[in-house]
């Protein structure tokens, strides 16, 4: 099939980093890992529907409309942009259903491939048991907060309506629970869950108080909603103090600014926010958890690059010997 110049500059234009966030050397591991899972899914697929082993020579048939690195492009750059379907098919002049089937394709892909570990390569944590035995092992304090996505508000009449409306924002939100290390890298991000849901309602229904439980050296520090974790479990959970009453004195209000700045999860919070779909999500509710995965994948990949800042140690050494 002989490429236009348009779509030869159309996947040039959706491989740099302005586009995807995702830099070339990042993009070809993506291509590496992920190529053989989408050939293996597709083939699985073809035997499915033709009820048996192809009846031709590999490479016969139809040529594809878009390859694997055009399906991965075009995917990277609706996660970060938000691009509607047919303006990327309109890019490499295809229809838009293929577009459409691309990302359907490739989407599930990214969000199974789990999140990324600081200073532990090829090491990738998939569920909160990882997570728990990781920083049980590793000896990691936890840092622990929610995040809320706004959704599209369903049809009136429909069962669960009011099940997504936030108490905090009065709209209709989707809520995550985000887990990360002392200096802000994702370790895990998930607990999925409508916005009228308490954040400590999901702490007993998702398994997060039951993994404390188990792993009784796990330390976490924990954001105002989950003064409830800390109240139960007060030797592994830390939460800020309450907020001062508006007749207290102003040393008080200073001390509880000053003591609620050791949550680092806000600015792992706003990495996510930095991609279109998890500023507001337009998308059906359904697609909302994998599309959250995938992307938060992505950015552990990212943040797992940033070195590990080590504490200095307040020993005095001498630097010469001291004349008598």
């Amino acid at each position: 099939m002989v490429w236009s110049k348009k779509r030869i500059w159309a996947r040039a234009a959706c491989s740099r980093p302005a586009l995807s966030d995702i830099s070339r050397a990042h993009f070809a591991e993506l291509l590496k890992e992920l190529a053989p899972k989408w050939q293996a899914s597709r083939e699985s697929a073809l035997h499915e529907r033709r009820g048996g082993d192809r009846r031709r020579t590999t490479g016969a048939g139809p040529k594809q409309r878009l390859v694997f690195v055009d399906r991965l492009l075009v995917t990277l750059v609706h996660l970060r942009l938000g691009l509607p379907h047919a303006a990327l098919a309109e890019l490499y002049e295809v229809d838009r259903s293929t577009v459409s089937n691309a990302i359907r394709e490739v989407r599930p892909l990214l969000a199974v491939r789990g999140f990324a570990v600081p200073d532990r390569p090829g090491l990738r944590l998939r569920t909160l048991e990882d997570l728990f035995a990781y920083a049980d092992t590793e000896g990691v304090e936890l840092r622990i907060d929610g995040t809320e996505v706004q959704v599209r508000r369903p049809k009136a009449g429909r069962p669960g309506r009011k099940a997504f409306v936030s108490g905090k924002k009065k709209q209709n939100t989707i809520k995550t629970t985000t887990f990360s290390d002392g200096q802000g890298r994702t370790l895990f991000s998930g607990v999925v869950r409508p916005g009228r849901m308490h954040d400590q309602t999901a702490v007993r229904t998702e398994g997060i108080a039951e993994q404390f439980r188990q792993h009784l050296e796990v330390k976490a520090k924990v954001d105002e909603g989950y003064r409830g974790l800390a109240n139960e479990f007060p030797g592994q959970s830390d939460a800020p103090p309450k907020k001062p009453k508006d007749d207290a004195p102003l040393g008080e209000h200073h001390a509880w600014r000053e003591q609620r700045r050791r949550i680092h999860v806000e600015h792992t919070n706003a990495e996510y926010k930095q991609w279109r779909p998890l500023q507001r999500f337009t998308g059906r509710r359904e697609t909302y958890p994998e599309t959250h995965l995938a992307i938060v994948g992505l950015v552990s990949d990212r943040s797992a690059r940033r070195p590990t800042r080590r504490r200095l140690s307040a020993e005095l050494v001498l630097a010469r010997q001291a004349a008598c």
